[in-house]
């Protein structure tokens, strides 16, 4: 790659499981160790190289805006507002549709609500993506207890495995964590118009399954510190722990 890709963080959920935290601040901007949670993954994604990032908002999502602006540190910020031109989140999918003029032919994707503080984004990532041709390529977690059986294996090809496909039977949990090529979510792959100018809203695992099963989506294992902030009690574990 001639440049370093950019990358889509997810920062447009209601956060249902975080009320009343929620109930007015965005889950993104819930703090761990005195950093919203979003700003971790911008930060990551920076000291890899990567400082053009798309953000999505819906839920109170003018705060985002306000907390972070067009740019923090090195990072470069457009935003995708789904609320404020649809009245709500578009889903994973219909979200990532929606960014795809801002990010380009492949991009990363993250969600705004993960505290994965170990997770490097290399270009060496990148670059070896780019040489296999796949759709994308997920890093997957080992299980936490609120998810024990797993989302998705991973085939001795080191490619993603769907539920009840390929030779694999252990799954593991998605980690959010990924990087996409645009046409995962073009015809014929997605049915969505690029740009979803309706506001179409879709789900992102049953089109990375599609994929799966035609061999065309890349995994591995991650290892490091992960945390999905889903719940109250989470949040208030991480921030018990002392900063590493």
């Amino acid at each position: 790659m001639t440049r370093p890709v950019k990358a889509m963080i997810l920062a447009a959920g209601r956060g249902e499981r975080m009320r009343p935290l929620t109930d007015h601040t965005p889950k993104p901007l819930l703090e761990v160790h005195r950093k919203p949670l979003m700003q971790w993954p911008m930060e990551a994604l920076a000291a890899g190289g990567f400082t053009e990032v798309v953000v999505n908002t819906a839920w109170l999502g003018d705060q985002i805006e306000t907390r972070f602006g067009s740019r923090h540190g090195q990072s470069a910020i457009r935003y995708s507002h789904e609320g404020r031109d649809f009245g709500g989140a578009l889903e994973t999918a219909g979200g990532i549709v929606r960014a795809l003029p801002a990010l380009g032919d492949m991009f990363w994707v993250v969600a705004g609500d993960v505290f994965a503080p170990d997770f490097a984004f290399t270009q060496q990532s990148v670059d070896r993506f780019v040489a296999g041709g796949l759709l994308a390529h997920l890093w997957l977690v080992p299980n936490p207890a609120h998810n024990p059986n797993g989302d998705f294996g991973i085939s001795s090809a080191a490619l993603a495995l769907a539920d009840g496909v390929g030779d694999g039977d252990v799954k593991y949990t998605f980690s959010t964590i990924g990087l996409y090529r645009a046409a995962l979510f073009s015809a014929p792959d997605c049915e969505i118009p690029p740009g979803n100018a309706a506001g179409q809203k879709a789900p992102l695992a049953p089109l990375l399954r599609a994929a799966m099963r035609q061999g065309r989506i890349g995994a591995e294992l991650y290892e490091g510190r992960w945390t999905d902030v889903g719940t109250p009690q989470r949040l208030t574990a991480l921030n018990e722990e002392r900063p590493a």
